[in-house]
């Protein structure tokens, strides 16, 4: 007899249990499907976009669009000693290299040479294959984006500035 009371009385919580979990969750929506199938098709997707940061350098990642057919990942590197922002590409079915593009952010910026300078940098999708990189320099208050493509005479890659702006209000 105890062990039959014990047994209805799981048999009946298990029962109100899944009836309660049936009614908070409800019927299967059309916004929940759509939502489960978007997941799983950006789960098919291969994205890189990681930052990384030792001493005096920082590395980001983010898609090149040099060739519509064969997408390309490119890889920044800030170099804060020698004030250089650099960038190549990574050929995703070779694992191959491209060459180094180069931009000398002291010039860029208008930091004069010695200065204490403090980059932040991270990569933003823009267009389907194409990354842009955003570059911010806390101490000079200014905040220039950038892109990473083919150099227009068809030698090697170019890294192009988009635009450069302050972030902060003067002082006046």
């Amino acid at each position: 007899m105890k062990a039959a009371a014990v047994f209805l009385g799981m048999t009946l919580g298990l029962a109100i249990g899944i009836v309660g979990t049936a009614f908070c969750v409800g019927p299967p929506s059309v916004k929940r499907a759509a939502e489960h199938r978007l997941h799983h098709e950006a789960a098919d997707m291969l994205y890189a976009g990681s930052n990384d940061r030792f001493e005096d350098y920082v590395m980001c990642t983010g898609a090149v669009a040099v060739n519509t057919r064969t997408p390309l990942e490119g890889v920044w590197l800030l170099d804060y000693r020698a004030g250089k922002l650099l960038a190549t590409v990574i050929d995703r079915g070779s694992g191959k290299i491209g060459g180094w593009a180069e931009v000398d952010l002291t010039k860029e910026f208008g930091i004069p040479p010695k200065q204490n300078v403090h980059f932040m940098m991270t990569t933003g999708t823009i267009a389907q294959g194409q990354a842009a990189l955003y570059v911010a320099e806390t101490t000079s208050g200014k905040f220039g984006v950038y892109t990473l493509g083919a150099d227009p005479t068809g030698m090697g890659l170019t890294i192009r500035k988009h635009d450069m702006v302050n972030f902060r209000k003067n002082k006046g």
